[in-house]
């Protein structure tokens, strides 16, 4: 949520805008932002409800800036714009990106009344803009279809035996990657699994990350019990994390996105950048990513079987997914597009 905030920011300042951060001082977030330098105020941790104060000093440190939109991505600082908002009235524009599903109705007068103070809402994916419809009692003129934009300059895969011999990867394998931190919601245990029941012996798995920190149980210790268990150990490839992701894409076949749902995979739109297919769990934003199977294969979320039923089928149909129409997909999504499309809608006048 935070790195989409801020390559959304130096987005918009890279094309000419004035752009300001305002968060509280050490956290990721700020210093961040001052590291790329751009310009940041310190602002305190704000309760959920009843930021009046705070949302009266934000007021005045607006008007003194001539600020004229402000955007959040985390709905806890809903209250503080729409206390905002009915300080300033049109002065200000109040933009939310959302980030996460729904997951239950917000038709109730407390919501109502919050959302009523966003001049525009928008979303990643067009079935995050129907949930929003159905579930809210906001103005659907204020909603809008924004995807999550992606940088696609430097999107060019190496070849694949260099990148393979790069990360010591065996050669003639069909090789599934999965990368993310090691955490039981990420979906290594449910890739295990799936490995070991798949038909196909010849898979094999490359897990890139390391363990979440400060965690109870030892989620790679408890992974490495499964391979020995599975006896997948010849099969099953753990390699730690890298900044630079282009020598990991490349040198796998497919990307699993195993996690229960994915509000909006950022890591399917990069794999479909490089030309690589995903087999994703059929829920939250992975359908839509995937043109409902078209670039990629769903299987039942959380479902081992299922996935290792996609992973069978990916081995022997990969060649029919071309990698040329996985990058024309992505094309929709990029960042250049992204912002012209937000210029274009913040130019018009707030929805009443």
């Amino acid at each position: 949520m935070e790195l989409n905030h801020l390559r959304n920011a130096l987005w918009m300042k890279e094309r000419g805008h004035e752009v300001r951060v305002f968060a509280p001082e050490g956290t990721p977030f700020f210093l961040q932002a001052t590291q790329v330098n751009l310009p940041c105020t310190s602002i305190k941790y704000q309760p959920k409800y009843f930021a009046w104060k705070a949302a009266f000093q934000l007021a005045r440190l607006f008007k003194q800036q001539a600020i004229s939109h402000v955007f959040i991505r985390d709905n806890r600082d809903m209250s503080l714009i729409a206390t905002l908002k009915s300080r300033m009235g049109n002065a200000i524009s109040t933009c939310y990106f959302m980030e996460m599903q729904l997951g239950v109705s917000k038709r109730g007068l407390l919501h109502t009344l919050r959302f009523s103070y966003l001049d525009y809402w928008f979303c990643p994916l067009k079935g995050l803009a129907q949930q929003v419809r159905s579930m809210t009692r906001i103005n659907p003129k204020k909603i809008h279809h924004l995807p999550s934009g992606i940088d696609l300059k430097g999107f060019n895969a190496l070849n694949k035996t260099t990148a393979r011999k790069q990360l010591s990867l065996p050669q003639d394998a069909i090789l599934f990657g999965l990368p993310g931190r090691f955490d039981p919601q990420k979906g290594q245990l449910l890739a295990l699994e799936a490995l070991n029941l798949a038909q196909n012996k010849n898979l094999h798995l490359v897990f890139l990350g390391e363990p979440t920190k400060n965690e109870q149980e030892n989620i790679l210790e408890y992974m490495e019990r499964k391979i020995e268990q599975y006896e997948v150990k010849d099969r099953v490839f753990i390699r730690p994390f890298m900044k630079e992701m282009d020598v990991f894409f490349s040198s796998i076949d497919a990307l699993l996105m195993a996690t229960k749902a994915e509000t909006f995979g950022m890591v399917t739109l990069e794999a479909l950048a490089f030309g690589v297919p995903v087999i994703g769990s059929n829920a939250g934003g992975t359908p839509e990513l995937l043109g409902q199977g078209k670039f990629g294969i769903l299987f039942e979320t959380l479902n081992p079987l299922d996935l290792a039923r996609a992973m069978d089928e990916m081995a022997s149909n990969s060649p029919q997914i071309d990698a040329e129409a996985l990058r024309n997909h992505v094309a929709a999504f990029d960042h250049q597009k992204v912002c012209h499309t937000l210029e274009t809608l913040l130019a018009t006048s707030n929805a009443q």
